[in-house]
């Protein structure tokens, strides 16, 4: 199981919106191999294409033990009242901030067959297709905190080893 460098905060791809995929081939396939074998690996709830290198709309979740993928996404409902919930993100490695997301999340997309997909859910769920179409749409979790929460992130990040 080849695992793929996830891309850290700083690099240009992660601030570009995803291009759609418009055809099925075995480059899309290998994608979406890609990604379901990155986000097997311990922690890990989610990964964008994006966050391999990848600038197409595409991610993989992990969540109760339920591994899959989804092409094109779209939010298509976001409901009940948002909420703080802690959050923290590969590509901004190690920190982890209150983050308002909402409680149940519905995205549509496709699958590798062209047959159309409907994610949803709650709680971690929620959470994972917010922050992942949120990748997809050239903005990561930190872009979202209150301005305190925003300056002392920042911080962090130039203090990091890792930036």
């Amino acid at each position: 199981m080849p695992e793929r460098q996830i891309r850290l905060f700083g690099d240009p791809v992660l601030k570009t919106v995803s291009d759609p995929i418009d055809g099925i081939d075995d480059r899309v396939r290998g994608l979406v191999q890609d990604l379901v074998d990155s986000v097997q690996l311990p922690g890990r709830a989610g990964v964008a294409a994006s966050q391999i290198g990848v600038n197409l709309r595409a991610f993989s979740y992990n969540v109760d033990g339920v591994i899959g993928y989804i092409l094109n996404p779209t939010v298509v409902e976001l409901s009940g009242e948002p909420d703080l919930v802690d959050e923290g993100c590969l590509s901004v490695p190690g920190l982890w901030y209150p983050t308002k997301r909402y409680p149940f999340a519905r995205v549509t997309g496709i699958d590798l067959d062209n047959n159309p997909v409907e994610l949803f859910g709650t709680g971690i769920m929620a959470q994972a297709l917010q922050h992942e179409t949120d990748h997809l749409d050239g903005f990561l979790y930190i872009d979202r905190l209150d301005t305190v929460n925003r300056k002392a992130a920042m911080k962090e990040i130039r203090e990091s080893t890792w930036f």
